[in-house]
């Protein structure tokens, strides 16, 4: 089979993003949907005498490897240079794609030959990773439908490929919607309050509109979350403020890009599907082999973190109140939605002197990513470097680098995109594009991975400077790209990031810490002009206001942990009426109460409806993993954040280990005990 013909087949860990066309996609696709569906007709064949771990368990997870590959880098581009040809092509193959996937568990010749050597005493003298891997894919076979009467299986096939479908229809919906929109400013006066780098922001983008001139400036505004953020946080005109708020409100929620009855659509298709495996809910479908196990026991532990930081929410909101109304000269009132970003900053401004952009100057992104780098190379034992070679990725602007073991050997490669572009979905993400392999002389394929994020560009000739939290952002997708790069599992579809979801964002979560310590910050934060570090009174103000209001941005994590919680253990309530109405409802106690209801952010949160599962019924791991990175990280603190003994322990018993053992070993292998929740709770101030 010529590569040349299949471009996106190429077995090449760097490969030719220019070849990767939306014309090739169609007869890319096909072709690697029939070699994969011959590699499980081959497995299909085996003879129950003759069936050993390598010709059923090993032969098939090599199946469909370059399906896999192909529909990886799809999907990708999907994500960062979205098209009409990219979109019609993927629209047109995704139905078979997640046919031929969801046919597999439900393939009864495979799961016979499956069930054929798990039946054989060898099965049972199986050890280590292969006895894991083992264990996962006959759960994996159960948990999909692999027991199921035919007719079952055929229902269940329809209601994945729907899902896929209408998952995707959501996440064009979202993408379209925000692009739709741009709010020009002409009147300078309007823009009192904003800082220079958010104004500067605005007039480049209207720039490359080609829109004002430099005696008639003008000052564009986008649904991008560094173009409207700064609006809401600085804008001293009320109603500018109130526009762009009730614009991304309805991001996803109006016109023809309106979500509600596709949400309602893919929750009653997970709920069919969930009680067609046999479940009560889809939460207790997605979670059974998760840290949490049922979405009973995901729910209580959210209501339980919300008991113990609703105090210290009314006690926060209450101040906020009493603060408008003193500034205000105004009586003691309700406050409007629109406004609680930019009440929120004076009043951090008035407790602590201190505003975030005051930190912009010491975030150069060069400087950030330089410095984590050396930070990571310190503590886990690595070096990393700018690619050598031709450029060759999706875009200009972004960056490949080399990851070596401390010892040379070659680790992987990664690609970084920072910043936002029109056909790029909104967010920050970490994904694997190649998972290497041991080799016959005991090394290893390097691995390919990426970060991606859409960060504060550069503006007026200086570098794209940072915002503090969006510093957090690039470590915290740094983490988990450690977590795919340094996977050392010898079985593919057990490295890295392939664990569960209340348990892949320790990783991520736990490198956010590095960027708060003031030894830590002297590796990176410099200003961008002079080379000087973070003056110790701007960085005692920094760590003084880091739990300003911790009770309120916690209670947001977990009120989208509840709704989603509450959408997918009690679907019913949300296919009629007013959706918002019983969203509200279901969140009493979780939201302050403002002049106006709140519209819930539902019909534009990806990570629930933009793909079949994601992170459905499983918002809460975000606090989970909380409590596993708060916890963990009080070794570093203990023994030394640069400590390279315990960073080394750490990407041993964690980073190293991707799925080949049970998460909760994994985290007990480090700390030597089981987690304490309270360090979360003394992290953050509500303790």
């Amino acid at each position: 089979m010529s590569l040349e013909a299949h471009p996106f087949h190429s077995p090449d860990k760097l490969v030719d993003w220019a070849s990767l066309t939306p014309d090739k996609i169609e007869a890319d696709i096909e072709a690697a949907l029939v070699e994969g569906q011959a590699e499980i007709d081959a497995i299909c064949e085996v003879s129950p005498e003759d069936a050993t771990f390598e010709n059923t368990f090993l032969a098939l997870e090599a199946a469909g490897e370059t399906l896999g590959r192909a529909w990886g880098r799809i999907e990708h581009l999907t994500s960062v240079k979205d098209s009409e040809a990219l979109r019609d092509a993927h629209r047109i193959m995704l139905p078979k794609v997640t046919e031929y996937s969801s046919r597999i568990p439900l393939n009864a010749k495979l799961w016979a030959a499956l069930k054929s050597f798990a039946e054989k005493p060898a099965a049972s003298e199986l050890e280590g990773v292969q006895k894991r891997f083992f264990e996962e894919t006959m759960a994996d076979f159960r948990q999909a439908g692999a027991d199921l009467p035919a007719d079952k299986k055929e229902r269940l096939e329809a209601l994945n490929k729907e899902l896929a479908g209408k998952t995707k229809s959501f996440s064009d919906n979202v993408l379209d919607s925000t692009n739709a929109y741009e709010l020009l400013i002409e009147d300078e006066s309007r823009l009192s309050g904003l800082p220079d780098s958010a104004k500067a922001a605005a007039r480049q983008s209207a720039k490359s509109k080609d829109l004002g001139t430099d005696e008639k400036p003008v000052w564009r505004f986008t649904l991008q979350a560094p173009s409207f953020f700064p609006v809401l946080k600085y804008a001293d005109d009320a109603a500018l403020r109130k526009e762009i708020y009730e614009e991304t409100s309805l991001i996803g929620a109006k016109d023809k890009w309106d979500n509600t009855q596709l949400i309602r659509e893919i929750l009653k298709l997970r709920q069919e599907k969930a009680e067609l495996l046999g479940k009560t809910n889809f939460a207790d479908q997605v979670l059974q082999r998760r840290m949490a196990k049922s979405g009973g026991k995901a729910l209580a532990f959210v209501e339980d973190l919300h008991d113990k930081a609703k105090p210290f929410f009314d006690k926060d909101f209450e101040e906020l109140e009493s603060f408008v109304a003193e500034q205000t000269g105004q009586p003691k009132d309700r406050l409007e939605l629109a406004d609680l970003s930019y009440w929120s900053e004076k009043l951090r401004q008035s407790k602590y002197d201190f505003d975030e952009e005051e930190l912009r100057p010491y975030f150069p992104i060069d400087g950030v990513l330089s410095g984590m780098f050396r930070i990571a190379e310190r503590i886990f034992g690595l070096r990393i470097q700018d690619h050598e070679g031709p450029e060759n990725s999706w875009h200009a602007d972004v960056k490949l680098y080399d990851l070596f073991d401390a010892s040379g050997e070659l680790l992987g490669y990664f690609y970084a995109d920072w910043h936002p572009r029109e056909d790029k979905r909104g967010g920050a993400w970490m994904n694997f594009l190649d998972t290497g392999v041991p080799q016959e002389d005991g090394s290893r394929t390097p691995h390919v991975g990426l970060i991606t994020g859409n960060m504060t560009e550069p503006v007026d000739g200086k570098p794209a400077l940072l915002l503090h939290n969006e510093v957090e952002t690039v470590f915290h997708e740094f983490g988990h790209l450690l977590h795919h790069l340094l996977g050392r599992v010898d079985i593919k579809s057990l490295n890295g990031v392939n664990v569960a979801w209340d348990f892949v964002e320790l990783p991520s979560q736990i490198m956010e810490n590095w960027c708060w310590n003031r030894e830590s910050l002297n590796e990176f934060a410099k200003h961008y002009e002079t080379g000087e570090p973070i003056p110790d009174e701007l960085f005692e103000k920094m760590v003084a206001a880091r739990n300003f209001q911790s009770a309120s941005f916690t209670m947001r994590q977990l009120s989208l942990g509840k709704m989603d919680l509450e959408m997918h253990l009690n679907p019913e309530r949300y296919l009629e009426g007013d959706m918002d109405e019983t969203i509200r409802e279901a969140l009493t106690g979780y939201t302050a109460e403002c002049k106006t209801l709140p519209r819930p952010i539902v019909r534009r949160f990806g990570h629930l409806f933009s793909d079949p599962v994601g992170y459905a019924a499983a918002y809460y791991s975000y606090k989970w993993a909380e409590v596993l990175d708060a916890d963990a990280f009080t070794r570093f603190e203990k023994e030394g954040i640069f400590n390279e003994e315990t960073g080394r322990a750490f990407r041993e018993c964690v980073l190293s280990k991707g799925n080949s053992e049970d998460p909760a070993k994994l985290f007990h292998d480090f700390m030597g005990r089981e987690p304490d929740a309270n360090a979360l709770l003394v992290r953050s101030g509500l303790a």
